[in-house]
């Protein structure tokens, strides 16, 4: 699927049962420690802590659909500072298609880690002690739920996960998101 000329994106899927996913790819010790260290850990409604129980949360589905985009640069050596241009068009429309999946057919919805969409960079109201301002958009990421990406992309689609180097964009970004429910199919292309 080709997106605007500063870099093509792929999108790859797998189904599986999402209790086997919970199983074989949540570390919920481990990511949670990640997660403390983070500078947004707190500071974004989108992050962790959650007033929830997260084994409630993920509790209840048959079936986790988990998406993977492989969004690739046009050119080679982009500064990392350009990495939020090239995710944010597949971001959106990875959070549009999920948001109409869990209206469609109920399910939860993982979005991707970082800042929210939705409220101007630093402008979150959690830090405030004030309620989201959009709680029917925003939704934790799968790290943030307890998730190993590394190990997701990897096993379920034979794409390493690449870090930048010298402060440069790799040869590609992964863009990660998941959705779990009770639907016998659900096509993420439909």
């Amino acid at each position: 699927m080709n997106r605007p000329s500063d870099h093509t994106a792929r999108d790859f899927t797998v189904s599986l049962p999402a209790a086997d996913y919970i199983a074989r790819f949540r570390d919920a010790e481990r990511f949670a420690a990640c997660c403390r260290a983070c500078p947004n850990y707190g500071k974004s409604w989108a992050c962790p802590p959650f007033g929830f129980d997260m084994d409630d949360y993920l509790a209840g589905y048959r079936t986790a659909l988990i998406i993977a985009t492989k969004i690739t640069p046009s050119q080679t050596g982009i500064p990392f500072t350009e990495a939020g241009r090239l995710f944010r068009p597949e971001r959106v429309r990875h959070e549009r298609r999920l948001l109409e999946l869990e209206r469609r057919y109920g399910g939860r919805a993982f979005a991707y880690a970082g800042t929210c969409l939705y409220c101007p960079e630093g402008s979150c109201s959690r830090p405030a002690g004030t309620p989201c301002r959009h709680p029917e958009w925003v939704r934790p990421s799968l790290e943030a739920c307890g998730f190993d990406l590394c190990r997701t992309t990897g096993e379920l689609f034979g794409i390493p996960l690449l870090w930048s180097r010298d402060g440069r964009i790799p040869e590609y970004l992964m863009l990660v998101s998941g959705f779990f429910h009770n639907t016998e199919y659900i096509d993420w292309e439909e």
